[in-house]
């Protein structure tokens, strides 16, 4: 069987979770035996993604206006690939490039599934504009899909709108591929703290936040709350780690305004042996998300056994009721209880991580979701032969 998966972006710096999944799921799929391969729009250094791939082939078309994400006109070039696979999986959804291929398979009767991953809800930027495009096409992808895929069993009740029963979706969550964090994870690699020597913390313990520094994501709100707990941890640091995506000078000025820019450090995107790095020693990472289906992260912290603080927009309840994190309200006053409490046990802390260590090697392997997909497939190409 052929699949083709088609995300607008699989640059994992402007990309994030969405190329992530994409990436991991083609390469996984390919270890099943499946043909794969992805469509995307030519945007950022895709060279590293490709790398990842093990031959698994990418298909780029030249992107006219990155603001928007609109393609050069290849209507035909991009019939003939379709028709080339047998099943195709759209991820994401406000895209043009999702509405081209959705209207060609539905014209060329090509069975398509879609994995919006917590795209579905009208949130952020550019809203009137996400209103036209459901009015025109959007609904359209949805409702004529041949299966629907939600990440957590919470956005199952994003597809209502679009007329999708709960009944009909199946969720299958992210993953992680445990190879990634092997040498990183052994204790005989555990020598250096790279976040340490980079901001000279000298030893002191530091609050990581991983993701685009946008107000989806919430570090504005980390922010706010960590100018309440440093009172009472006057020790610790915060680490923003992520590409800026418009908040960066803000949350530098706040923390120059507040007298605690000196505690206060942006990475940048990392990625690799350098993100476990930093996983591992961080006293806790926090997602302090405004709107989030399933966070990845979690997942990478808990292959590192760190703990973890996420708010009740992430998707996580079943995280928290199994007490491999703590949930709170995606609000400052709620994050900066969360961390004093945290901070002020660390017995607690550690058994948190340990407890999420568990669960997602137990339950949240890329190989294990490729092998639901691989079904999922089977069972669409049958229904539609």
């Amino acid at each position: 069987m052929r699949v083709l998966f088609v995300n607008h972006l699989l640059d994992p710096v402007s990309g994030g979770g969405t190329a992530e999944r994409t990436l991991q799921l083609a390469r996984f799929m390919s270890k099943e035996s499946m043909d794969c391969g992805i469509l995307t729009l030519d945007i950022g250094d895709l060279r590293n993604s490709e790398k990842k791939l093990s031959g698994v082939p990418v298909y780029r078309l030249p992107c006219i206006y990155d603001r928007y994400f609109i393609p050069a006109p290849g209507r035909r070039s991009v019939t003939r690939l379709l028709l080339e696979y047998d099943v195709v999986h759209l991820m994401g959804h406000w895209t043009l490039l999702n509405a081209i291929v959705a209207i060609i398979c539905l014209r060329k009767k090509k069975p398509y599934v879609v994995c919006p991953a917590g795209a579905l809800k009208n949130y952020g930027r550019s809203r009137w504009l996400k209103r036209i495009f459901d009015f025109v096409i959007g609904k359209r992808i949805i409702r004529y899909a041949s299966a629907w895929v939600a990440v957590t069993e919470d956005e199952k009740l994003d597809f209502a709108g679009y007329g999708i029963k709960p009944k009909s979706i199946i969720v299958i969550p992210n993953g992680v591929d445990p190879v990634d964090y092997q040498s990183q994870c052994s204790s005989k690699y555990r020598k250096e703290l790279l976040l340490e020597r980079r901001f000279s913390l000298d030893g002191q313990p530091y609050i990581l936040f991983l993701g685009r520094l946008n107000k989806i994501k919430g570090p504005d709100l980390l922010l706010e709350a960590f100018a309440t707990v440093i009172k009472t941890f006057p020790d610790l640091h915060l680490v923003f780690a992520g590409p800026d995506a418009g908040l960066m000078e803000s949350l530098k000025v706040y923390s120059s305004t507040m007298g605690i820019a000196k505690s206060v450090h942006f990475a940048g995107y990392i990625k690799g042996d350098e993100k476990v790095n930093a996983l591992l020693y961080a006293s806790c990472l926090v997602i302090p998300s405004r709107e989030e289906a399933m966070s990845i992260v979690v997942l990478e912290a808990g292959m590192c056994s760190t703990p973890v603080i996420f708010t009740d927009r992430c998707g996580l309840n079943e995280f928290a009721l199994k007490g491999a994190g703590i949930e709170v309200q995606a609000n400052v006053n709620s994050i900066a209880k969360a961390l004093i409490r945290m901070l002020s046990s660390p017995e607690q802390m550690k058994e948190s991580g340990t407890i999420l260590n568990r669960l997602v090697r137990k339950s949240f392997s890329w190989s294990t979701q490729a092998q639901r997909y691989r079904e999922l497939y089977k069972n669409m190409r049958e229904f539609n032969l």
